[in-house]
């Protein structure tokens, strides 16, 4: 097959290439994470900015987008005289989808960047190359605690994220004097399955695996250039979205088997 330069062949085989790339690195750190070999002071270290350092914005975005499905659902609810459902489906919609997708979109954004803006600096100057020399593995010291930390604070995020977003439904649906709040509220209990809750958490499970992935592997795989580094983190935050809106659809294929 033609490889030079100007061949289609090295463009044809780079997807292929870069997937290996994140499996092989997703296998060894998943190799160290179950053999115990965690650096527990920065997993801590990535836990508080993954997590900590993200809940007042994912608190933030999720409440309002909460009060927007409010106000948009009960113009339509009303239309069915159903506005007594309104706390279900608010609930419902967070607790399936927009509470680990837009959770995990916040921390894509917020701090997958900076997993490859860190690592593809290390990269640059050189100190991967130097852990390697002093026999310490890279997947180890560096992308394990971001990982562990990914997996933990993303679900938690989307947990927090599906609260804040129904408790901004009950604010605009009380404020508007459409229904009361217990009415807002018993719809919920009545009708939300718990299943449904941890079907969403389970999917942040997933989502936070993505983000941990592909942004380590931006870092520590792209090219030793300054310049490189930023075009590496813009890759990264796409990369990871579109990741995360593709596996949503085959996870909620599997996780919401309803037939219709």
């Amino acid at each position: 097959m033609d490889a030079r330069p100007g061949s289609a062949a090295p463009w044809l085989l780079r997807p292929f290439q870069v997937f290996g790339e994140m499996v092989a690195l997703t296998a060894e750190a998943a190799g160290h994470l179950v053999r115990g070999g965690v650096e527990y002071r920065q997993t801590m270290e990535q836990m508080a900015q993954t997590g900590f350092h993200s809940l007042p914005l994912v608190v933030m975005t999720l409440g309002f987008t909460g009060m927007v499905m409010a106000f948009h659902g009960l113009q339509q609810s009303a239309k069915l005289q159903a506005e007594q459902m309104l706390g279900w489906l608010v609930a419902e919609a967070f607790c399936r989808e927009l509470g680990p997708v837009l959770a995990s979109i916040v921390v894509a954004a917020r701090v997958g960047s900076a997993f490859t803006a860190e690592l593809g600096t290390m990269k640059v100057t050189e100190q991967i190359d130097a852990l390697r020399a002093l026999a310490t593995s890279p997947a180890r010291y560096l992308v394990v605690p971001r990982l562990a930390a990914c997996l933990v604070m993303v679900p938690v995020l989307a947990l927090a994220g599906d609260v804040a977003g129904i408790l901004g439904g009950y604010l605009y649906a009380t404020n508007s004097q459409a229904i009361t709040g217990s009415l807002y509220l018993s719809s919920i209990e009545d009708n939300l399955a718990p299943s449904t809750a941890i079907a969403g958490i389970a999917k942040a499970i997933f989502f936070g695996l993505i983000i941990a992935v592909v942004g380590c592997h931006q870092g520590m795989f792209c090219r030793q250039a300054a310049e490189d580094v930023g075009r590496a983190t813009t890759r990264s935050v796409v990369f990871s979205i579109v990741a995360i809106f593709v596996s949503d659809y085959f996870l909620s294929k599997l996780l919401f088997r309803e037939t219709f």
